[in-house]
């Protein structure tokens, strides 16, 4: 089990993480989630070992991290750190990448491993090709199988598909979480795409300038959203008074809303555009000078006027 408890963490005098508490058990996949300068890679970089926490402890399996300013090598040698400047040779091909640090040992059990690595990232066809003639996106699946290579206990991914193509991103996601389950191996991955978080993380944790301001199940923090900060992660956000909504909630996703069964309610909108997308439009509308959103399966026309409900 990882356990993550920081007090404080600055550069010079400028705090960047405070207050941060939370535990992974092993095999689980924690996403953190937040804007961009809120923290994210900071938190990984400290679990990693590259910088030193000074007002806090990081443990594994109950033992206590001593952090860089105790180590000749800095990192953690049972972590593996994907970071947004990839570690990857360029000189060299795929295959030789990923093999780089196995021991060499049994070469044909580590010519499975890596075979089984190219396929993991999709990288079979380019097995032998020099790393210098790949595309950026091609290079970080490299230096995602060269993390893996020596079954790391937790591997920690910053922006991890960040130069990969929507396509081969969900098929790599699919398959590379689904081996990390296999394998009962840990993951923190720090992302800005919601999607990805809710899809295939246990854990999530929401961060807003350095501080944890959710932490729990996907499922629980997205049916449970309390502010239009933490809303606003997953869609457009509409924020409605709780004079003209019957329940407690005043903020809502697009398809939280829909245009009601009956002639009129309290929510009465101007329609000022919509946007197609694939399954359904996003419809922009007004309420009393406010941005309204909500789905419909039809676009409407701009000026028209609708009454809203909730769902």
């Amino acid at each position: 089990m990882l356990s993550v408890s920081i007090q404080s963490f600055a550069y010079d005098s400028k705090t960047i993480l405070k207050d941060i508490d939370f535990e992974l058990k092993q095999g689980k996949h924690l996403a953190v989630l937040g804007e961009s300068g809120c923290g994210k890679s900071t938190l990984l970089h400290l679990v990693y070992g590259l910088l030193h926490l000074k007002n806090g402890t990081i443990s594994w399996e109950g033992e206590q991290l001593k952090g860089p300013n105790h180590s000749l090598i800095p990192g953690e040698p049972f972590m593996k750190l994907v970071a947004q400047d990839l570690n990857v040779m360029p000189f060299t091909t795929v295959r030789e990448n990923i093999a780089e640090h196995l021991p060499r040992l049994n070469p044909k059990e580590e010519s499975d491993r890596v075979n089984t690595l190219l396929k993991v990232v999709d990288l079979e066809v380019f097995a032998n090709r020099k790393v210098k003639n790949l595309s950026g996106g091609q290079k970080q699946r490299v230096a995602l199988a060269k993390a893996l290579a020596k079954a790391p206990k937790l591997l920690l991914l910053d922006e991890p598909f960040s130069s990969i193509d929507t396509f081969r991103k969900n098929k790599l996601r699919r398959r590379l979480f689904r081996y990390l389950k296999e394998e009962n191996i840990s993951c923190i991955t720090a992302t800005h795409d919601a999607e990805e978080a809710l899809s295939f993380s246990d854990e999530l944790l929401l961060l807003k300038k350095g501080t944890m301001e959710r932490f729990g199940k996907p499922e629980a923090i997205y049916n449970s959203l309390e502010t239009e900060y933490q809303a606003g992660f997953f869609g457009d956000v509409t924020v409605l008074p709780s004079e003209v909504i019957s329940s407690e909630k005043r903020i809502f996703l697009p398809h939280q809303l829909m245009i009601s069964s009956e002639k009129e309610t309290k929510i009465e909108v101007k329609v000022e555009n919509f946007f197609f997308k694939g399954s359904h439009y996003l419809i922009e509308a007004i309420y009393k000078g406010n941005p309204i959103f909500f789905n419909h399966p039809e676009p409407i026309k701009k000026n028209k006027i609708v009454y809203l409900s909730e769902k």
